[in-house]
């Protein structure tokens, strides 16, 4: 294994860190922050933590047509949606602990005046193109369609269900036009073309740019999927993109002649870093301009794959085209995160919201956090599951991380009354155990500095299997009956893990952090050991200090706990499968003489079994009343053959027979189904009805 030594800063370098903002239409889920928020914060926390200057900037998205949408669909205005799910959003990232510098809103009056003015600044140099063109409408409700209020068929991938500005299946970003069969998700009806005027960013004028900033410039450093996206957007050929949309929410477009319209909402969202970072620069007292304008400070944007085109060609764009900012080094995007093996939908309520876990599952942030970056979707969609997230707390938080601690602050409490013990001479595994702590902030950096954080979760909990396999190796518990002094220096050593651990896991595992810090600090400052101190420091925590008593860092997570949350996702699924059921229309109109060539009647089942390799069919034995008829049924996913014998059932006994399988079926039993696709009998409720009787 090759160790990373930790590179000392020679100065601290200047960093904004921006966060995808999220719509304001709904809560936060377990997508959102593993493809985003987490490894942000990761990120953030670490470089705070290495001495780097820091702005993490993020802040609401209320400008959305999805808002509008929302807003609708619950009878209420647009700012009364984003008043609610911003504050809701906020409260969310702050009990996670999500630790932006500032958390703002695109409805602010200092984003109004910024998205306003960088508009302004491109206009007066003739950085936009008028045009006419035609726009979808729909005619009904008066308005022309943009973005989210068009969905049809994506003509990349042939997606039923594409919006008019993404395809979330493929990841395409399209204009409304694109779609094949688009309809208003207003009314649902086929929109017409009518003219409009808008404003464009004209993206060939900057492909030259483009191709060497990004194709030339950052195809080894950017992640695969970030460059393979970006390299097909460029190679297909850029052209104009409008940034203003006819709609009544939004930022209205600040030209005398564009009554009516607004910006639209990804030219006015991606300003929105820079306005919050005023925001903040203001509260705090500094310079806003360093962070966005210094070519010194390195830009980093953290974004789903579905933000891909707009973070790293559109807004790249809009600054090139203003001139006065710097560019981003970095576009991480992550894949998606996939839940019990299904897509992850908001309007389908399959989802894990951040709201209901941080109240169903209280102090456990980190177990989440923790489950969501080792198994984050940084080169593939992954999958969340709770049994997956049961066993990261179970088998690895509790059973490596919290059982080292917990042993190590037991028994410094048991032999020393908590005082860190005096080593003597160092043992060749004593030495060599210490200097392998040294390498973990070196290998950990190696990791996060290059965006692996499932990586960097590992070879965090590698440092806490190290205390664990020299403790057991060691046996302090059995030492101490015949080695009283060899036993100090074996606590001593463990003791300097647990103080590594408290520092290193705080990018990944904050409240842990906070947590073991209180253990082994006991509220003095002899804990609060640097990232560089620990790959120089021989010693980090001095003998005769004092710790804390024994807390468990973590807890075992039941399998009820677990079952709650399956039995809610079957609920959603199940509610789902309910609602998209349609009651199919009436049949072609029939008289009563067609009726009555029909002869249906009570009968009884005799015997039952299962068709040999079939999923669905059993071979029934039917007493009709005039004779035992042999008759083939689809229900093997509804019923067992045993649980059918004895059933009376309604018997359409003057069908065609037909052959399936081989085996001839002389009849139909009559059936129904239910919401959640099992069948039922229609048949008679008295027992006393005798086999052969005409339904009529």
């Amino acid at each position: 294994m090759y160790f990373y030594p930790f590179k000392r800063n020679q100065m601290s370098k200047r960093y904004t860190i921006t966060a995808a903002l999220p719509y304001t239409n709904g809560p936060i889920h377990i997508g959102h922050l593993a493809g985003v928020y987490v490894p942000a914060d990761i990120y953030a926390r670490y470089l705070r933590l290495t001495g780097n200057d820091v702005a993490f900037i993020c802040g609401s998205d209320e400008h959305g047509v999805p808002i509008t949408i929302k807003a609708k669909k619950e009878g209420v205005s647009p700012q009364d949606v984003v008043d609610k799910y911003h504050a809701i959003i906020k409260e969310s990232f702050d009990e996670f602990g999500i630790s932006f510098d500032n958390y703002s809103r695109t409805s602010a009056k200092i984003h109004h005046e910024t998205a306003s003015e960088f508009f302004l600044d491109l206009y007066k140099k003739g950085e936009f193109v008028e045009e006419i063109t035609e726009q979808l409408y729909d005619e009904e409700a008066n308005q022309f369609l943009a973005d989210r209020f068009v969905t049809g068929t994506c003509p990349r991938c042939g997606n039923e269900e594409a919006y008019g500005d993404q395809c979330e299946n493929c990841g395409s970003s399209l204009n409304a036009t694109d779609l094949i069969n688009p309809k208003s998700a207003i009314t649902g009806n086929v929109p017409t073309l009518k003219q409009t005027k808008h404003w464009f960013l004209p993206l060939d004028k900057h492909e030259a740019f483009l191709k060497e900033w990004i194709l030339e410039g950052h195809k080894n450093d950017w992640k695969s999927n970030v460059y393979g996206q970006c390299k097909s957007w460029i190679d297909d050929g850029l052209r104009p993109r409008a940034v203003t949309r006819d709609l009544d929410w939004g930022i209205s477009v600040p030209l005398p002649e564009a009554e009516g319209k607004v910006l639209y909402v990804w030219f006015d969202a991606p300003i929105g870093y820079i306005s919050s970072t005023k925001e903040w620069a203001e509260r705090v007292g500094k310079d806003w301009k360093p962070y966005w304008k210094d070519k010194d400070t390195t830009l980093v944007h953290f974004i789903g794959k579905d933000n891909i085109v707009f973070h790293c060609i559109i807004f790249p764009a809009m600054l090139k085209a203003e001139g006065g900012y710097i560019l981003p080094e970095n576009v991480p995007a992550n894949e998606f995160l996939n839940l019990e093996g299904n897509k992850l939908s908001t309007s389908k309520n399959w989802a894990v919201w951040l709201p209901e876990y941080l109240e169903e599952f209280p102090e456990k942030q980190d177990v989440l956090r923790y489950a969501l970056t080792a198994n984050a979707p940084e080169t593939k969609d992954n999958d969340f599951t709770w049994k997956d997230f049961q066993a990261r707390n179970n088998n690895e938080l509790v059973a490596i991380f919290g059982n080292f601690i917990n042993r190590v602050v037991v028994l410094t409490n048991k032999y020393y009354g908590g005082i860190v013990p005096i080593p003597s001479e160092f043992s060749k595994v004593d030495n060599e155990t210490l200097a392998t702590v040294k390498t973990f902030p070196g290998i950990i950096s190696n990791s996060i500095e290059r965006f692996r954080f499932r990586e960097a979760s590992q070879e965090l909990l590698n440092l806490a299997r190290l205390g664990n396999k020299y403790l057991a190796d060691e046996e302090p518990w059995k030492v101490i009956k015949v080695d009283g002094t060899r036993t100090q220096t074996i606590m001593f050593v463990a003791l300097q893990i647990a103080s590594a651990l408290a520092t290193l896991c705080e990018p990944i595992l904050p409240f842990t952090s906070v947590k073991l810090k209180e253990i082994l600090d006991a509220n003095s400052s002899k804990v609060d050991n640097s990232w560089e101190d620990i790959s120089l420091k021989e010693i980090l925590l001095l003998s005769g200090h004092r710790i804390g008593k024994a807390e468990l860092l973590f807890s075992k997570i039941e399998d009820k706990e677990i079952e709650v949350q399956l039995e809610k996702l079957e609920a959603s699924k199940k509610a789902n499968e309910a609602e998209s059921k349609t009651v199919e229309p009436q049949k072609e109109t029939i008289t009563f003489d067609d009726f009555t060539k029909l002869d249906i009647r009570v009968g009884t089942i005799l015997e039952a079994k299962k068709m040999p390799k079939t999923k669905k069919l059993i071979v029934l034995k039917v007493d009709t009343g005039i004779d035992v008829r042999t008759i083939v049924s689809g229900i093997a996913e509804s019923f067992t053959a045993e649980g059918v014998v004895g059933k009376k059932v309604t018997v359409l006994i003057n069908l065609a027979p037909r052959k399936l399988r081989g085996v001839e079926s002389e009849g139909m039993i009559l059936m129904t189904e239910t919401l959640d696709g099992k069948y039922v009998f229609i048949n008679p409720d008295d027992n006393s009805v005798p086999n052969g009787l005409h339904i009529s």
